[in-house]
């Protein structure tokens, strides 16, 4: 009888154990879910991003009234369809991209006159409230998996199912003696 007790003890104890692997391994599940939506959306907005940039090649060279052989109109971009390359080099390129192209529209007044030039510019315009509240979005959802990926007793189930903290947007590893990682 008391053989009995202890295996039925024994086996409560597995269910409430199992129970809250199961709940804390959905859990990460849920932030997995939607780290990938996140990725997901920041990457169609990048793609945005390029896109516009690349049909703004055409507008410019054709309003660009001296041609001379300087290197090629948004240089960064053109070479970027050979490349495989992360979210954030990516738009850490597209940034570098839209600065040059906000340096054309003032250096050549005719684009300001032109309508496909100036929807290019509204659509970049638009797109960077897109991508701040993603990146924003995407931060505060790492923010919160690190936290589980780091506290008790969630811990566990991270090292069981080799779960690892994921670095911010941004590219900042905030665990390295790195500073050189900190651009502007």
């Amino acid at each position: 009888m008391l053989v009995f007790v202890y295996l039925l003890v024994a086996f409560i104890l597995i269910c409430i154990f199992l129970i809250c692997y199961i709940c804390i391994y959905n859990y990460y599940q849920t932030y997995i879910i939607r780290i990938n939506e996140s990725e997901a959306f920041i990457d169609t907005t990048l793609r945005k991003r390029f896109d516009l940039l690349n049909k703004s090649i055409g507008i410019i060279e054709a309003n660009k009234k001296e041609k001379t052989k300087e290197e090629p109109i948004l240089k960064s971009i053109v070479n970027l369809k050979s490349q495989k390359l992360s979210n954030f080099e990516l738009d850490r390129i597209l940034y570098d991209g839209i600065n040059e192209f906000q340096r054309y529209k003032g250096e050549i007044p005719s684009l300001s006159e032109n309508e496909a030039f100036l929807k290019i510019d509204l659509a970049l315009f638009e797109s960077e409230s897109e991508i701040v509240s993603a990146r924003k979005y995407y931060n505060d959802i790492i923010t919160d998996y690190n936290k589980l990926v780091r506290k008790f007793p969630s811990n566990i189930v991270a090292k069981v199912c080799n779960y690892k903290v994921k670095t911010y947007y941004d590219g900042k590893d905030m665990t390295d003696d790195d500073i050189q990682d900190f651009k502007l």
